[in-house]
């Protein structure tokens, strides 16, 4: 009897031990690692993980660290863990880099659960230098219908591909066949594609306001003085931006590189846009009630207004939108994107 009642009391005590995972398999636990799809500290979406996270963490009274891990590390970690103990945020890369066939990215709408989205950063460019004889958008798709070869330096497979994917396809609808005059420079950071104009191997590259606007105030005799062509964000996106804008760039500057005043056409009707959207990533098998929870905390705090103040003072954009909502715009948006990247692999 007392051995039965010895391992009766160990039986219960392992129990109380694994109690908290069990007891919290409806919550978020006290501690969450919130891997990203980036590896710099420095970054967009590390800064745009951290005012989040920050803001969740204190409205929960939980603990919640960012991890700059990278993309293939974040999906490995979220896929191993359902507890709700690994969360992810990145941006809309993760289903461009699936559409566009990128090693390491599986569909995320069908192996994760694609969760809430957060913000927006507004600043997706292409840029020209300031001596080119390309003052717009619309001289460049010219050029390509009259045999121009223009070379565009990009990251291939993502965000920074589906503006040139766009121009490719704008191509094809004005003219068909002109398209095969907007060629690809494939580069990879930043200063590689920046580099690539001032060492005169790309006519356009693809940019951001952020890293950018300050080349575009250099005087026109500098080598390394760059003009804006196009911003690929909604017009109501760059409307919401502080109307300082960034730099000597003000938010009306702005407005003349988006549509509907820089026309770079969706299908002769309608223009392309992209926002360049953050939001949360969940394990597929992770219950449902932390994605509730997820939900109305954020709610909640997109509802006292101080988040929003702390992404514009960094120059994000809110967007909070639930978890319902956002799968459903952001399906509304992978679809949009894929048309336009088969269409121009078809044309290829």
């Amino acid at each position: 009897m007392i051995a039965r009642r010895t391992l009766l009391a160990a039986a219960s005590a392992t129990a109380l031990l694994a109690q908290p995972l069990i007891a919290t398999a409806q919550e978020l636990p006290r501690n969450v690692r919130l891997v990203i799809g980036s590896t710099s500290t420095g970054g967009d979406t590390y800064q745009n993980s951290a005012i989040v996270a920050d803001a969740l963490a204190e409205h929960l009274d939980i603990n919640i660290k960012v991890d700059a891990v990278g993309a293939s590390e974040a999906f490995k970690a979220l896929g191993r863990d359902s507890r709700g103990t690994t969360l992810m945020i990145f941006h809309d890369q993760a289903y461009l880099g699936n559409l566009y066939g990128v090693t390491g990215y599986d569909d995320p709408f069908e192996g994760y659960t694609v969760g809430p989205t957060v913000a927006i950063n507004p600043g997706n460019a292409y840029l020209v230098s300031k001596d080119s004889p390309y003052q717009s958008m619309e001289d460049i798709l010219t050029a390509a219908e009259n045999g121009e070869r223009v070379r565009v330096a990009i990251q291939p497979g993502g965000v920074s591909e589906i503006g040139f994917s766009a121009m490719k396809n704008a191509a094809s609808v004005r003219a068909p066949g002109s398209e095969e005059n907007i060629i690809a420079v494939n580069t990879g950071s930043q200063s590689d594609k920046n580099q690539a104009m001032w060492d005169d191997l790309a006519d356009v590259i693809n940019g951001s306001i952020q890293a950018n606007e300050q080349f575009t105030q250099l005087p026109e005799d500098d080598q390394k003085a760059m003009r804006f062509v196009w911003i690929t964000a909604r017009p109501g996106t760059i409307e919401q931006a502080p109307a300082e804008g960034m730099g000597e760039t003000t938010r009306d500057d702005m407005l003349h590189y988006v549509s509907p005043e820089t026309s770079v056409t969706l299908d002769g009707e309608q223009d392309f846009t992209f926002d360049k959207e953050f939001y949360f990533l969940f394990n597929k098998d992770m219950d449902p009630a932390i994605i509730e929870q997820i939900d109305t905390a954020l709610t909640e705090i997109y509802a006292k207004g101080e988040i929003q103040e702390r992404q514009k003072a960094a120059f994000f954009i809110p967007n909070f939108l639930p978890t319902a909502e956002a799968q459903q715009h952001l399906t509304e948006k992978r679809d949009t994107y894929a048309k336009v990247i088969e269409q121009i692999s078809g044309d290829s």
